[in-house]
């Protein structure tokens, strides 16, 4: 799957072509992958028939060879499923080096009704909705040119496929339990045997950083290059119109009192409170109780946060004090990183330890 901020960039990219009126690009998609591969399924590159790339799927041998089958596909007009494995595409894979296998969907984008689903993606996106994508891309093992269903909540929002039997047991197949992983499933339809990746698309990551402390400002441009959508918080509004701040960054004024009124949390969504004000931190703390976040952080020392755990107002609240994984930050820059890996590990359930440790998959 892409990160956020490929998704942001690739959308972008899928929605100018679409209102091209003479596209000429190709969509590569991983359908499935075995083993250690360099990206997971519903990961995607754009390849445009000039050779430029949007979003890199890993910059060495293997993107190259799938560019220059891409831009075959863009000659051509007709989709193709490339694999790299035992039986084919072997020097690619051993040049690969990681022990993996892959199989890669390549289609053209000719015409703008390749793209139709993009601005309904987009919309829901911008919503902040969490939809379930389908891409119907082979029949018989055979590549088709792919169509596309989108939902969110059993309610179908954009529709391609044209078999209603299909369409319902795509919906039906998806697992009781939300998953972020795409995968590929294979199910009876009118046509043969369908070939259909299945993917959970979220609303790209919200961060709310309260305090304009060094560190604060030093977690901002970490957060935007995550493609994390990030507020700065302050009761101060001085603050908020400091020179080194960054250019279009979302700020919002507001007290404690005032933040559950103020900022629409929601579960894709994380807030750090580094006011370097005991009570304020506090009081920006206790207003956070019953929001739907995923992660709650608060900056200090030891010492500190145990001041801070003591305040029975915070009592049943869940706070990550002090914020951060333990890599011996010190400097804003520092703790900023810190404090971002945290939140990262958290989104994906991990634990942030060493990956020399990990005996699971590494990425995603």
């Amino acid at each position: 799957m892409n990160s956020a901020h490929e998704l942001s960039t690739l959308i972008n990219a899928l929605r100018s072509l679409h209102h091209d009126a003479a596209p000429k690009a190709a969509l590569a998609t991983l359908t499935r992958t075995r083993g250690s591969t360099f990206r997971r399924p519903g990961t995607r590159m754009l390849v445009f028939d000039d050779g430029r790339v949007v979003c890199e799927l890993s910059g060495g041998c293997p993107q190259r060879d799938i560019v220059v089958r891409a831009l075959e596909v863009i000659t051509h007009g007709q989709p193709r499923l490339v694999r790299y494995n035992a039986d084919s595409g072997l020097d690619v894979l051993i040049e690969m080096g990681c022990g993996g296998e892959l199989e890669v969907l390549i289609e053209p984008l000719l015409a703008s009704h390749d793209t139709d689903f993009i601005d309904t993606l987009a919309r829901c996106l911008d919503e902040r909705r969490h939809v379930h994508m389908a891409t119907l891309f082979a029949v018989d093992g055979t590549a088709v040119i792919p169509r596309r269903q989108i939902w969110s909540e059993r309610n179908v929002l954009h529709e391609s496929i044209d078999d209603p039997a299909l369409s319902q047991a795509i919906i039906d197949n998806m697992p009781a339990s939300s998953t972020r992983r795409a995968r590929t499933v294979r199910l009876p339809s009118a046509r043969g045997v369908a070939d259909v990746l299945v993917e959970a698309i979220m609303p790209p990551h919200a961060l709310v950083i309260i305090g304009s402390s060094a560190a604060a400002r030093a977690l901002l441009p970490l957060a935007s290059a995550l493609g994390w959508q990030t507020t700065l918080v302050d009761h101060d509004p001085a603050r908020l119109q400091a020179y080194d701040l960054p250019a279009g960054l979302n700020t919002v004024c507001a007290a404690p009192e005032n933040l559950p009124h103020t900022l629409p949390l929601d579960a894709h969504s994380s807030v750090v409170v580094m006011t370097h004000n005991l009570e304020q931190d506090v009081a920006y703390l206790s207003a956070l109780k019953d929001m739907p976040v995923t992660y709650i952080g608060a900056l200090g020392s030891r010492e500190r946060v145990a001041r801070m755990r003591s305040n029975s107002t915070l009592n049943g609240l869940h706070v990550h004090a002090p914020a951060g994984l333990d890599i011996g930050s010190e400097t804003p820059e520092e703790i900023a990183l810190a404090i971002a890996a945290e939140i990262m590990a958290v989104i994906n359930q991990r634990a942030g330890g060493s990956l020399r440790d990990n005996d699971g998959t590494i990425h995603g």
